[in-house]
């Protein structure tokens, strides 16, 4: 199942930059109170991110054991799925570690015009070469594709060029609701913030739910996401990502947490892997990046991530090496399918993708391979641009 410096003295290249300073942890019954002498960067946000990129990574790459029918059953065709659909929070995940920065008063203090010049500037040129690169390098030279212009203007109306570049229209459109969002929560507070949030993610669960059901029964009402569009059911994970960036759980809601997010993603996992024996569920319970339980197992990962990245600091030399993987992966994904694509085309046995471990080491070149050249194209002039 295919379906992406906070530091003052390293500044930021990723699309997904924010206001990278942390904010003091809450205090009450959530959380614990604040430290004295904590760091000025959220390395938490960090480390999901790099974990984040890695599990994108693998479900381009490990995913592919999936389409083997003759597999189905097997212990690797189930370990395949395990950690494809294990990976399922990663995007999601993606878009609430940018609207806990994003969202952040202290990016807006200048005004609109001066957000939308400095998010833009970043992710405009990134779209565009992008789009080249794949609809030239991958789809007409690799794969010999002849694309008419009626074709072409249908793959970018859906966001539809390469696989995940979608997700480069789904922050634009994102970053463009931001402002006002942020208006709207400024004087709110966490609990406005988790009120909207909660709201924006009930409706959009409820507004796939009800098209899903609509299908079942014959009256098919589905909801077409294209490139204008495909921000909006994801406002709700924007929001909590900024409403929960300062929770800090104590040691049972710290279990609680992560015992929920390992048994949803378990559930998740069996649940796709046994879909066509239980359609209902399915319907009902969907297995993507808008499902409930998707939703919920993604908020626990955040959760746990933040608490624990946040009880130790990282040594000076550690705590570099974060900030510099951090930021190459934005460029790690906008390259690995690229990379990922060339290794398909050289190697036949890759391009069947019917062994497991040949996959997983797949996965192992292709992820190191694409930080290798993130983090080179950021040392280069123009190029660390689009990267």
């Amino acid at each position: 199942m295919s379906v992406p410096a906070q530091a003052a003295a390293a500044a930021p290249r990723s699309v997904l930059e924010g206001d990278r300073r942390s904010p003091a942890p809450s205090t009450g019954s959530a959380g614990t109170p604040p430290v004295a002498g904590r760091p000025t960067r959220q390395y938490s946000l960090d480390v999901l991110r790099i974990l984040a990129i890695s599990g994108v990574v693998a479900i381009h790459t490990v995913g592919m054991v999936l389409g083997h029918d003759e597999l189905r059953g097997t212990v690797e065709w189930w370990l395949a799925a395990g950690i494809d659909i294990g990976a399922i929070w990663t995007v999601p995940l993606f878009v609430m570690i940018s609207g806990a920065l994003t969202l952040s008063p202290r990016a807006h203090a200048a005004g609109p015009g001066a957000f939308y010049r400095k998010r833009f500037v970043r992710i405009l040129p990134a779209l565009v070469v992008w789009h080249v690169v794949y609809l030239v390098v991958a789809r007409m030279g690799l794969r010999g594709e002849r694309l008419t212009i009626e074709g072409l203007g249908v793959l970018l109306f859906d966001a539809r060029v390469f696989t995940a570049l979608y997700f480069l229209w789904l922050i634009a459109g994102l970053y463009l609701v931001a402002p006002v969002l942020v208006a709207f929560l400024r004087d709110g507070g966490r609990r406005r913030a988790l009120i909207l949030a909660g709201v924006a993610l009930g409706f959009t669960v409820i507004a796939f739910l009800g098209s899903a059901i609509a299908a079942r029964l014959g009256a098919p009402r589905p909801i077409h996401l294209g490139a204008l569009t495909l921000w909006w059911p994801y406002v709700g994970y924007f929001v909590a990502g900024w409403a929960l960036r300062t929770v800090r759980l104590g040691r049972r809601g710290l279990v609680l947490a992560s015992v929920a997010g390992l048994a949803l993603l378990a559930e998740g996992v069996w649940q796709w892997g046994t879909r066509a024996e239980r359609p209902l569920l399915q319907t009902l319970m969907p297995i993507g990046y808008l499902g409930a339980s998707v939703a919920a197992a993604t908020i626990c990962i955040f959760l746990v991530g933040v608490t624990l990245g946040d009880q130790r600091e990282p040594s000076p030399r550690v705590g570099r090496w974060l900030i510099r993987l951090s930021e190459a992966s934005f460029g790690v994904f906008l390259v690995h399918l690229l990379v990922f694509e060339v290794l398909r085309f050289t190697v036949p046995a890759i391009a069947a993708g019917a062994s497991l471990p040949l996959m997983l080491g797949t996965f192992a070149v292709v992820l190191v391979t694409s930080f290798a050249i993130s983090l080179g194209a950021a040392r280069i002039p123009y190029v660390r641009a689009v990267f």
